[in-house]
C-alpha cells in the first residue's frame, strides 16, 4: 500500500493534499519522492521562514533534544523561561507558551471573557468579516467566514463582525456587553488583506475609550514576515495582546499569547494551562529564529519583498485576469478573475509552490531568505501558467 493510498483508507478526509509527496526539504526548496525539486513560495503557510532546515535552528533544536524533550510544565525548564522572557521584553508584558496558533488565540479569548467578567459581565468580542482564527469550536466561531460556521451553530456566543477598514462598522457594534476586539493586522486566509495605520489607530482609541481588550492575531503576518518584528510596528500603535505561532519555531509546533502590563495577570493560578505548551525543544528553536530576525535581516527582507512586488505588478500589467496584486512585505496575494486553484496546480506541475485563498487569490508567503533569482524564477514560471490560463 502507496502513501497516497494509506491516507485514502485510514485519514478522516478533512485535507485535500496536493499531488506532491515530500522526500526532502532545505532552505527555499522541497524534493518530492521521484527526485524533482520545488521552489517553495508556500513555507508550509508562514511556518518556515528561515528556510527549510535552516542550520542554527536546527543546531539549537538538536542541543536541546540531547538534554531532555519534554517534562511537566510544574517544573521549571531553562529554554521556555528565557522565551518567555524574551518575548515578554520584545512585547512588554507576561507571556503564555502553547502549541498552535489556535491555542494562542484560544488563550487570547478565553483571557478577553475573564477581563469581561470581573469588568461587568461584558463577554461579546468584535472580530472581522474574512478573518480566520483557528480550527477549534472556539476560533471557528471568532472566525468571519461562514463556511467554517456551517455544522458547529449553536456557535459559542457572542461574535459579531465589523468590516476591516471601516471604524464606523465597528463603533455600530460596540455596547455594554463588548469586552474585546481581534484582528489581524494583515488578514492571510481571507486573501491578504492588510488594514490601515488610521484604521488600527481608530481601534486603539476606541479599545482606550470603551475598555475594551484589543488582540492582534499576527500568528500569519508576524515573525518578520511583513519586514517587522511584529507586524503591529507599521502602525505606530500597539495591542493590548499579540498571538503568534507559526514561524515562531521555524517548523516545530509552538504558539504565544503575551498580554501587556494592564492585561498579563488577568489570569490567576489554575485559569489556564497546557500538557505541551512551551515543549524545550520548540522553545530552544524559538530562541534561535528571534537571534536571526534582527533589524539588519528584516531590512534585507523588505528589499526582497519591494523586488518581489516590481515583478508582480509587471506581471498584471501583462495579464489582464491579475485584478489586483496585495499585500505587505513578503506576504503577498494577487487576485485574479479566474479561480486559482487551477493555476496553482499548474505551478507545481512546473516546479513552484504556490496557494490559494478565497477562490481567486493566489498567495505568495515565500522564505525570507529568498534572493532575487528565486524571484526571478518563480515569476517567470507564473509568468507562463497565467498565459496559459488566460487562453
Amino acid at each position: 500500500m502507496n502513501i497516497k493510498q494509506i491516507e485514502k483508507k485510514y485519514f478522516m478526509p478533512t485535507t485535500r493534499r496536493a499531488d506532491l509527496i515530500v522526500k526532502k526539504a532545505k532552505g527555499q526548496f522541497i524534493w518530492d519522492d521521484k527526485g524533482k525539486k520545488y521552489l517553495d513560495f508556500f513555507t508550509g503557510v508562514s511556518v518556515c521562514n528561515l528556510g527549510h532546515l535552516n542550520g542554527v535552528v536546527v543546531k539549537a533544536a538538536k542541543k536541546q533534544l540531547d538534554e531532555y524533550a519534554h517534562v511537566s510544565i510544574h517544573y521549571y525548564t531553562a529554554a521556555q523561561m528565557k522565551l518567555g522572557e524574551v518575548l515578554a521584553k520584545k512585547f512588554g508584558g507576561r507571556v503564555f507558551l502553547s502549541n498552535s496558533g489556535a491555542e494562542a488565540n484560544e488563550c487570547a479569548i478565553k483571557l478577553a471573557r475573564k477581563f469581561g467578567h470581573v469588568t461587568g459581565g461584558r463577554y461579546e468580542i468584535i472580530a472581522f468579516n474574512n478573518s480566520f482564527h483557528g480550527r477549534t469550536v472556539m476560533t471557528s466561531a471568532a472566525t468571519g467566514q461562514e463556511k467554517f460556521h456551517e455544522y458547529l451553530k449553536p456557535l459559542p456566543p457572542k461574535f459579531v463582525f465589523a468590516d476591516i477598514n471601516d471604524i464606523n462598522s465597528v463603533k455600530k457594534l460596540i455596547n455594554k456587553k463588548t469586552a474585546a476586539i481581534i484582528i489581524e493586522p494583515v488578514q492571510g486566509e481571507g486573501g491578504i488583506y492588510a488594514a490601515t495605520k488610521e484604521f488600527l489607530k481608530g481601534l486603539r482609541a476606541l479599545a482606550n475609550k470603551h475598555n475594551l481588550v484589543l488582540i492582534f492575531d499576527e500568528i500569519q503576518c508576524g515573525m518578520g514576515r511583513t519586514g517587522k518584528f511584529f507586524a503591529y510596528e507599521h502602525s505606530g500603535i500597539k495591542p493590548d495582546v499579540i498571538t503568534l505561532a507559526k514561524a515562531i519555531a521555524n517548523g516545530l509546533p509552538l504558539g504565544a499569547t503575551i498580554a501587556n502590563k494592564k492585561f498579563g495577570e488577568v489570569f490567576t493560578y489554575g485559569d489556564h494551562g497546557t500538557t505541551f505548551g512551551g515543549n524545550p525543544v520548540s522553545c530552544a528553536a524559538a530562541l534561535a529564529v528571534i537571534k536571526i530576525l534582527n533589524k539588519k535581516f528584516l531590512d534585507n527582507s523588505v528589499k526582497t519583498a519591494k523586488y518581489l512586488r516590481q515583478k508582480l505588478e509587471s506581471l498584471k500589467a501583462k495579464h489582464e485576469i491579475i485584478k489586483e496584486v496585495r499585500g505587505l512585505g513578503l506576504m503577498v496575494g494577487i487576485e485574479l478573475t479566474i479561480p486559482g486553484a487551477a493555476v496553482v496546480a499548474e505551478c507545481l506541475k512546473k516546479g513552484l509552490i504556490v496557494n490559494c485563498t478565497h477562490n481567486t487569490v493566489v498567495r505568495m508567503l515565500p522564505m525570507l531568505t529568498i534572493t532575487k533569482k528565486d524571484i526571478d524564477a518563480a515569476v517567470k514560471i507564473l509568468d507562463g501558467v497565467l498565459s496559459k490560463a488566460a487562453k
